[in-house]
């Protein structure tokens, strides 16, 4: 189901929206990492898991579990649930052992959508998943999805950016702390988000 899924999605992408994926090299091919993006619209759990060739699990709020039917899919896509806005112990521990077991977790640091599409504070977690799991994090920038079906912008253009991965060890843990750690990858995403942004200004 998700690799049919995932093609359908590239072809759809590709001809309706002419999306661009950039950075792809920078994704390992194997081994467990984190992708950690900026938020902007629904859209982007399916875009970020259809521009790269391997499975991504997604933290998904509580909420979106609540339908049966909805559940069994997305949790059929890899998606599993966690508690907004405490330390969920389970979700937790089932990303850890995902990470662990080498495969690719996602996270939205941010902890939900931005309304105005400007980025937002990173929550500790997003450092703390990485120095436990001793795994890499690729800062990844979404561009573009909140104009999807808005303003007016039936089929917009949008991209995905991969950065370079930033390793969080321990020691950097001890030294900087949790949130230190996370904004360093916010840093590197809102550094993309402005690289975007002036490379299209100049292109005007």
């Amino acid at each position: 189901m998700y690799n049919l899924l995932r093609f359908v999605l590239g072809i759809i992408f590709s001809f309706f929206f002419r999306w661009k994926v950039i950075g792809a090299e920078n994704v390992p091919s194997s081994g467990g990492l984190i992708i950690a993006s900026n938020h902007v619209s629904l859209w982007d759990p399916p875009v970020v898991g259809t521009a790269i060739p391997r499975r991504i699990h997604f933290m998904a709020k509580e909420e979106l579990f609540s339908n049966p039917i909805f559940a069994r899919i997305i949790s059929g896509l890899g998606a599993f649930p966690v508690k907004r806005g405490i330390a969920d112990r389970t979700a937790i521990r089932t990303a850890l052992t995902l990470l662990e077991n080498g495969s690719i977790l996602g996270i939205f640091p941010e902890g939900t959508r931005s309304k105005n599409g400007q980025l937002g504070s990173p929550e500790p977690g997003l450092a703390m998943l990485a120095v436990k799991a001793g795994v890499p994090v690729v800062p990844t920038a979404i561009i573009g999805t909140n104009k999807v079906f808005q303003q007016g912008q039936f089929f917009p253009k949008f991209k995905v950016i991969f950065g370079k991965p930033i390793m969080l060890s321990k020691d950097d843990a001890k030294k900087d702390g949790l949130e230190v750690l996370s904004l360093k990858v916010m840093d590197a995403i809102g550094r993309m988000l402005e690289e975007d942004n002036h490379t299209n200004e100049q292109s005007v």
